[in-house]
């Protein structure tokens, strides 16, 4: 793999491929935000998780496009080609730069389609901006109130998070997702998943994309905020606001085989959503469930999506 950090012209040719999207740059929440989009009709948002960037969602952006949708995945903040600014890396502000995106599309709402931390961020919008998301689709990743509680009370939840505990090292933990071409990148990808493991090719654009000066730092920042704020005012005072129920429609994924977020951890969910619920567990598949069966997850988001009465 090449070294990123020599070829100052390949951050643009990783995080821009050519394909049949569009990418452009949209202005929300005070930050600039990259954002590939392709297909017209009602948006569909999608926010891609950690040690990811917008990438992730490339067969469901052509898969949602051929269904009729407007599809748009966007680079969160610090990561891809989205801003990386000194702050404002807590979920409470990075839900309203989702928020602010939708609104810079020039749409009155989306269905946010969230993996992992892009989950995290979608459950968060649910509750803080209900009237900009129409439908919630959440994978590999429970409801905020339940994240925290399965990380503090569940000990085999806390033992399969243990690289989120390690992200509250100052510097260290950035330093080692780059290593020797972000080898640790590459192999936390191939270790998170399950028996379809993403192909080379994929492994190694995500170890270039996070190798981009300032991104693994930035990528971390949300982690930190998570387990830091667990003692302070400030994530009491997110804890109590997540409490509100989610009342939009809800598709919940799940991989059965994911070593990071137990099957047990995410499937409580349920109780913090007022609104039709709908579990789906895949089996044989691990915590990237959208790049391991893209055919299968991109059925079961499009059919769930056009159904016009979701089931509890």
């Amino acid at each position: 793999m090449t070294d990123p950090a020599t070829h100052p012209a390949q951050p643009a040719t990783i995080i821009r491929p050519d394909g049949p999207w569009t990418h452009r740059d949209v202005a929300a929440n005070g930050a600039r935000f990259h954002i590939a989009e392709v297909g017209e009709g009602p948006l569909v948002l999608l926010l891609h998780g950690f040690p990811q960037f917008w990438w992730s969602w490339r067969h469901q952006l052509t898969a949602l496009a051929e269904a009729g949708y407007r599809a748009v995945a966007m680079d969160l903040r610090g990561v891809g080609g989205s801003d990386r600014t000194p702050r404002g890396y807590d979920p409470a502000n990075l839900a309203l730069d989702v928020t602010g995106v939708i609104r810079s599309l020039g749409e009155p709402d989306a269905a946010l389609v969230g993996h992992d931390l892009g989950g995290y961020l979608a459950w968060t919008a649910a509750v803080m901006r209900p009237k900009l998301v129409r439908r919630l689709v959440v994978s590999s990743m429970p409801h905020p109130r339940r994240w925290r509680s399965a990380m503090l009370t569940d000990l085999r939840q806390t033992r399969a998070g243990s690289y989120i505990w390690g992200f509250q090292r100052p510097w260290v933990p950035e330093r080692q997702l780059v290593a020797d071409e972000a080898a640790l990148t590459g192999r936390l990808i191939r270790e998170w998943s399950g028996p379809r493991l993403p192909d080379d090719e994929a492994v190694d654009t995500y170890r270039q994309a996070i190798s981009i000066p300032s991104t693994a730092h930035c990528s971390i920042e949300p982690y930190r905020w998570m387990v830091r704020s667990m003692a302070r005012p400030d994530g009491a005072q997110f804890n109590r606001r997540m409490k509100m129920p989610v009342r939009v429609p809800t598709l919940h994924l799940h991989g059965a085989l994911d070593p990071v977020m137990r099957t047990r951890s995410a499937a409580g969910s349920g109780e913090y959503v007022e609104a039709p619920y709908r579990w789906r567990l895949f089996e044989g598949l691990g915590h990237f469930p959208h790049e391991e069966d893209p055919e299968l997850f991109s059925h079961e988001l499009i059919s769930w999506l056009k159904d016009p009465e979701p089931d509890r």
